[in-house]
């Protein structure tokens, strides 16, 4: 594929065949092609996707933290990667809150 950027070195065409336009060649399965290629719709749904997961990881790490409370699971019950996964994650939280730099909101709202 041959490829023409704009003034920012981004990619502004393409085409199959070199042109006067399109003069630098770049492999098809070129991340930087195959990003600009993706439909921008299907890009933010990508992006969407993503950070409803971010989102989720919180609900996920306040589920675990409620069934430990009320004794229906214990820390050990879960796989020893989990238990690192859960360890480091409230390690970095403390220090996030810390430092202040995890809005008070995300862990005063009540909502799970």
């Amino acid at each position: 594929m041959y490829i023409k950027r704009d003034d920012d070195d981004r990619i502004e065409l393409v085409s199959r065949e070199e042109t006067s336009e399109c003069d630098e060649y770049m492999p098809a399965d070129s991340t930087e092609l195959l990003t600009f290629l993706v439909d921008k719709d299907v890009a933010k749904g990508v992006a969407h996707f993503q950070s409803s997961d971010l989102a989720f990881v919180r609900v996920l790490e306040d589920v675990i933290e409620l069934l430990m409370d009320k004794g229906v699971i214990s820390f050990t019950d879960l796989p020893e990667p989990a238990q690192e996964k859960v360890m480091e994650r409230q390690t970095l939280r403390r220090r996030l809150n810390g430092l202040h730099l995890v809005s008070s909101s995300d862990d005063e709202s009540g909502v799970i």
